[in-house]
């Protein structure tokens, strides 16, 4: 579970630094990946995703 808190911390830290950059009108998702749509997709629901679950789990730890 070590791994998958991690790797949903990093996703939830470039989704932050993506609105950074969307602010100055640059999107880092969509000039990385924008020629496969589908992937720039996944990505938003991977870190959307991800902080559900780094929301649920500040509240379910023991």
């Amino acid at each position: 579970m070590k791994f998958l808190y991690n790797l949903t911390w990093i996703l939830l830290f470039v989704g932050g630094l993506n609105w950074i950059f969307t602010a100055f009108d640059f999107n880092l998702v969509t000039e990385l990946f924008g020629s496969v749509p589908a992937l720039v997709k996944t990505i938003y629901w991977l870190i959307g995703l991800s902080a559900i679950y780094q929301l649920f789990s500040r509240f379910t730890e023991e």
